[in-house]
């Protein structure tokens, strides 16, 4: 079966052909590094790692590029920075290099590149003044402005301005986050440059502007993209003229949609006369907590690191094993419910499936036929997951192989157990004091003094199992975490 992706852009689910399949390229908007990463921020940062393992698994590990960015430069990141009276770059890099950590912690592989948009402000520059030459976009106010009407009205064979959202112009004219300003010539124009305030990072501005600026939001992915999946790669792709400027896969949130890619679309499209700007444009579905909307009024506001390091949510923290499970048992382009119930059931699966590999040596096998038809239509892993539970008690050794593509049993069930067993309530050695206090009352048949000892311990995320010693008929009483 070849591999399916659904494109929001045609709204269809297409075969995926590669521009060049030895040079397989994906980008994925990133993280902007003014505060910690919510848990819905860890969506698309999970789904698009298991992409990227499925295609280095179809296509081989290095032919695959995938590229997700770090804004490092924005309205928030200033704001914050004055608010906690440090410097930009003391919260940027800070702020990153806890989510490198978090999104570790998920199991998530690192890109082959994340490059920051402060890096790339010559590459910006670069598309703005193009834009402006080629009359796709306009200086107003020392601001530099992109005209989504220039590009309509050039019917240049790229996707029409809207497109992508599926908004006619007066849906985009009266949706939110459109910003009204008295330079602009129309309502939808946007930002690619703006004149930087007293205290606030600039550059020498494009087009003659004399003001130092600094890049608008969508103009940073444009340039980054281009930069690292276009540029970097001239001459080394295999593929028509006409797609000499369109990479394979552009993914993100679906909150990204409008305005942000679609921004990105018009601009890269109009800079570089390109057809398309991607070939296949995927976004996951929104999140919500216990079943309302995430956030900080209602007190759902839950972040990766809380969730890893705290007891902020259900009483407890949480492997990442576990919320990299939860999260992959919905499908992605459908709305997630991210419950404490969610993640039990996510830890108790992990706990049988690391269970059934105790003493299963590391071999050559390979994923399940049936799990690879699964992720390959559309990245379906509630059914990968599935045959997962079938393949578990079948042949567990391709149940591992299988699970690890998903980026899960990727630790041995010796490092699983002592995990597990490092986040309960009561230190190892006690709970074997207590056993043996709970045999000693069960000898002398003292019931009500045995269960309160396994009730004690249940209490503290402890079970208990009894049996009897085959060889000496005594009664033996194992432990396990259970959560």
């Amino acid at each position: 079966m070849s591999l399916r992706l659904y494109n929001t852009l045609t709204r269809s689910k297409e075969a995926f052909r590669p521009i060049d399949p030895a040079h397989v390229r994906m980008y994925v908007c990133g993280p902007t590094v003014y505060d910690l990463a919510h848990i819905g921020n860890a969506r698309p940062i999970i789904v698009f790692d298991v992409l990227y393992r499925l295609l280095r698994q179809l296509h081989g590990e290095e032919a695959v590029t995938y590229v997700r960015n770090i804004t490092d430069v924005d309205d928030k990141i200033n704001a914050r920075a004055a608010e906690r009276g440090i410097t930009i770059r003391e919260l940027t890099e800070g702020t990153n290099a806890i989510f490198q950590s978090d999104v570790k912690a998920l199991g998530c592989l690192d890109p082959d590149m994340q490059p920051r948009a402060t890096e790339h402000i010559v590459e910006m520059v670069d598309l703005i003044e193009r834009l402006v030459a080629k009359g796709f976009a306009y200086v107003a106010e020392e601001h530099v402005l992109f005209s989504p009407a220039a590009m309509d009205a050039a019917k240049g064979g790229w996707p029409r301005y809207g497109a992508l959202a599926n908004r006619s112009l007066d849906e985009m004219i009266a949706g939110a986050r459109v910003d009204v300003a008295p330079y602009k010539r129309e309502p939808t124009d946007f930002v690619l440059w703006k004149p930087s305030k007293a205290g606030e990072p600039g550059w020498p501005s494009p087009c003659g502007v004399a003001t130092p600026g600094r890049p608008g939001w969508h103009i940073e992915c444009s340039a980054m993209s281009w930069k690292r999946l276009i540029s970097d790669f001239a001459g080394k792709i295999a593929c028509e003229a006409a797609e000499a400027n369109v990479f394979d896969i552009h993914g993100g949130g679906i909150d990204l949609v409008f305005p942000h890619h679609e921004n990105e679309i018009a601009q890269t499209c109009c800079a570089l006369n390109a057809p398309r700007m991607a070939n296949v444009w995927m976004h996951n579905g929104f999140l919500q907590v216990e079943g309302e909307k995430m956030s900080k009024s209602l007190g759902n506001f839950i972040t990766i690191n809380e969730l890893l390091h705290t007891g902020h949510f259900g009483g407890r923290k949480w492997t990442g094993e576990a919320l990299r499970l939860a999260m992959l048992r919905t499908h992605y382009r459908q709305p997630i419910d991210w419950t404490v119930k969610a993640l039990e059931e996510a830890e108790k699966t992990l706990d049988r499936w690391y269970g059934a590999l105790e003493n299963l040596p590391e071999d050559g096998a390979q994923p399940g036929e049936a799990f690879m038809a699964a992720l390959q239509d559309d990245l379906n892993t509630p059914g990968a997951i599935a045959e997962l539970f079938t393949m578990v008690g079948e042949n567990p050794a391709q149940a591992r192989a299988s699970a690890r593509l998903l980026g899960l049993l990727q630790m041995s069930p010796a490092d699983w157990n002592a995990l597990r067993q490092a986040d309960l309530a009561i230190a190892p050695q006690a709970i074997e004091a207590l056993i043996e206090a709970r045999l000693a009352a069960r000898a002398a048949k003292n019931w009500a003094e045995s269960d309160r000892i396994r009730d004690e311990l249940a209490a503290k995320g402890v079970a208990l199992k009894d049996a009897k010693d085959p060889a000496t008929g005594e009664m033996r009483t194992t432990w396990e975490a259970k959560r």
